[in-house]
């Protein structure tokens, strides 16, 4: 009996990665934590260790050897690029449109969506467009996903669920710093339990300079992230800043084949404290790549929708 073959997905331009900067630019001292050596004798101790002071100051840093490769991340940006790349009435359609002021985070958002997207009072229209691609479970199976991905739901579903096994060793980490069970917070974000977890693909559009000027070169406001953690795939194109305790803000460097992570607001709450969410923003990049369409991925962990989040700390 003849074996069914799935069809190959449609061929997509493979995404480039802008090269770095050349810019002397104020860089943020953040840690960078090999997490191959998780499953060692002694890794996550050791991990744990090095991560400490980190998560107790800035909150941000970057983790390598995370198992995945350059051609699956550059597989991703290029399946991004490619949906950012549609023609707006075929990508922004009303009925796959998240709205985040009504609570609903899985979906597309245009830049300056439905015209009332303006920066800081000014007639400058917002220049950020994103989709966010819901966990692949059956509760959450009705959520918004544009006809696009079908193709590369495979891919993007193995990428999706390889992320949050990677936050969950981050999870440990930050259990071990805070002296508490191992799963103590891997347990709380689990793949199978329904939460607003998603993958984003997500573009900034260049302005003008006469246009940033009037924002003051802002393209993302000072935010914290609300979630649990944030994994951004680094991708070289200048801009996302951090505040440091001193009151300045600094560049986050990018590395290569790094994964930027940063604490959000729940877990911070989480942990009494402990763990910080720190204030980020991004702004223009410098000359050298201020003409270049800023292209994202990345993956929100949030908690299961029925979770405790209740302070919980041991390490004084």
């Amino acid at each position: 009996m003849p074996s069914v073959i799935s069809p190959e997905p449609p061929a997509l331009p493979t995404w480039k990665r802008p090269a770095p900067t050349k810019v002397d630019l104020p860089w943020a001292d953040i840690s960078i934590i090999d997490i191959s050596t998780f499953d060692e004798p002694g890794g996550k101790e050791k991990l744990a260790k090095q991560l400490q002071h980190a998560v107790e100051t800035t909150g941000f840093f970057s983790v390598t050897g995370t198992g995945f490769t350059d051609e699956e991340v550059t597989r991703q940006y290029s399946i991004g690029q490619a949906f950012m790349n549609l023609p707006k009435d075929i990508k922004d359609k009303p009925e796959l449109r998240c709205d985040f002021g009504k609570g609903n985070y899985f979906g597309y958002r245009a830049a300056n969506q439905a015209g009332e997207k303006k920066v800081m009072g000014t007639e400058v229209l917002d220049n950020v467009e994103s989709v966010n691609i819901a966990k692949f479970i059956p509760e959450l199976a009705s959520e918004p996903r544009h006809e696009f991905f079908n193709p590369y739901l495979a891919e993007i579903e193995g990428f999706s669920r390889r992320s949050l096994a990677l936050a969950s060793k981050i999870f440990t980490l930050f259990a071990l710093i805070l002296e508490l069970p191992h799963d103590y917070f891997s347990s709380k974000h689990l793949y199978s339990s329904k939460s607003e977890d998603h993958l984003r693909y997500m573009i900034y559009r260049p302005r003008s300079a006469a246009q940033d000027a009037l924002v003051d070169n802002r393209w993302s406001r000072a935010h914290t992230d609300f979630g649990s953690l944030t994994l951004l795939w680094s991708q070289n194109v200048a801009g996302l800043q951090i505040k440091t305790k001193e009151g300045d803000w600094k560049y986050i460097p990018p590395v290569d084949g790094g994964i930027i992570c940063n604490v959000g607001d729940a877990m911070q709450f989480w942990s009494a404290g402990y763990l910080k969410s720190t204030i980020h923003r991004v702004t223009r990049p410098p000359a050298d790549q201020d003409h270049i369409h800023r292209l994202g991925l990345f993956y929100f962990v949030r908690p299961g929708d029925e979770v405790d989040i209740a302070p919980r700390r041991r390490r004084c």
